[in-house]
């Protein structure tokens, strides 16, 4: 099992906080914002005697109100074709272990979210990755390179639009691309859209839009980002295909059913006004600006626009990121402060990739993001000082 690269360096964090030193945490994807008021208040004022099992599928109530919030998105679904799961983790482990057998292959566009790695090895499913670049902004890799990774064994693909942890907002015509790889090879398509509202260049196409595929579509879903809600852990497994959904309730059923309070507070969200996304993706945009602006300001970074989600891959003029972010945290500080980023090469499957790259989640106010930029700024001209006489 793959350590986590978001958070394996934790300990060197609570070291440095212990030394009294404020850490600005850019290296996961907590936002700050606070997470509505009336969903909280639809847990708090919850009545019922006795907290009991829902649904394994997860509440009738909860799955119909997805129904509506889904065609607001342009996706026509039933409530029946909806399975509530514990965050989108478990969407994703589900959809691997009933589409794939052990020993099958499933493609990624590399960098990805690194826990696809660790729901891989549970399944015992072989990852193919197939490598986008920081310099074309991580665009889906040309036709030609799935064409090569597609074997007997491969079963499906793998896309989380917008992306993380690169940011790059999938458009239309490369959806279409990946229908065509599909439709020829006969392929599950496992969309992962855990940031559908939060686009900023472009328009939203869901793997649902796709015409023609219905059968191949997995989505995997989350309130965790959308509504500053991830401690909920609440997720949905869609499809309109029914075999896989009927061996997916297996799974479900095995370990009962998905948080009952987090269903409530599900629920409640559908029901926020129509306005709540067009503050939270302004204030991220707001965000997303700064922190491209300040790290393409300093000399030697290269840094990507992302087009959605809140994260941003940066090139760093470092050998080795995974040792410059621990030396941030238990050499640096800055005025007492220091920044905590998350090493790219733990997005990646291919060995060697992402050593001078690091993700950061603009997660935190834009004051907060730029006393982390001056933070990184000052670290990086001292980490080039220090590698000169080493």
């Amino acid at each position: 099992m793959p350590a986590s690269p978001i958070r394996k360096l934790v300990p060197y964090s609570e070291d440095a906080k212990k030394k009294g030193i404020k850490v600005y945490h850019l290296n996961i994807g907590q936002p700050d914002i606070e997470t509505p008021r009336q969903i909280l208040d639809a847990v708090r004022h919850a009545d019922f005697k006795v907290l009991e099992y829902s649904h394994s599928a997860g509440n009738e109530s909860y799955r119909k109100k997805l129904v509506e919030y889904y065609k607001r998105v342009g996706i026509d679904v039933s409530y029946d074709q909806i399975i509530i799961t514990t965050g989108g983790s478990e969407a994703i482990l589900f959809g691997m272990m009933a589409c794939l057998d052990a020993g099958d292959e499933i493609i990624i566009p590399e960098p990805f979210y690194a826990n696809y790695n660790g729901f891989a090895v549970e399944a015992g499913v072989t990852v193919k990755p197939i490598t986008s670049s920081i310099e074309t902004g991580f665009a889906l890799p040309p036709i030609e390179d799935f064409e090569k990774a597609i074997t007997p064994k491969t079963k499906a693909i793998v896309l989380c639009n917008p992306n993380n942890p690169t940011g790059y907002l999938y458009s239309s015509a490369e959806m279409e691309i990946l229908k065509q790889i599909v439709l020829k090879h006969n392929l599950y398509l496992f969309a992962d859209e855990a940031y559908r509202e939060f686009c900023y260049s472009g328009v939203h196409t869901s793997a649902m839009h796709l015409t023609g595929i219905d059968d191949n579509v997995i989505l995997m879903d989350t309130i965790s980002k959308r509504y500053s809600a991830c401690g909920g852990r609440i997720g949905a497994f869609v499809t309109k295909n029914k075999k896989v959904l009927d061996t997916v309730m297996k799974f479900a059923q095995a370990r009962l059913s998905p948080p009952s309070y987090a269903q409530i507070l599900g629920e409640a969200a559908v029901d926020l006004p129509a306005n709540y996304f067009d503050t939270t993706k302004a204030e991220y945009k707001k965000r997303r600006d700064t922190i491209v602006k300040r790290l393409n300001a300093m000399p030697g970074v290269f840094c990507p626009n992302p087009g959605g989600a809140f994260y941003a891959m940066a090139k760093l003029p470092v050998d080795d990121a995974d040792e410059f972010c621990q030396w941030l945290l238990d050499s640096f500080s800055y005025k007492k402060q220091t920044v905590m980023l998350a090493p790219a090469s733990g997005f990646y499957s291919t060995l060697g990739l992402g050593k001078d790259e690091v993700r950061l989640a603009y997660v935190l106010n834009t004051d907060a993001i730029n006393s982390a930029m001056d933070c990184l700024e000052k670290a990086l001209e001292e980490y080039a000082s220090r590698s000169q006489f080493l």
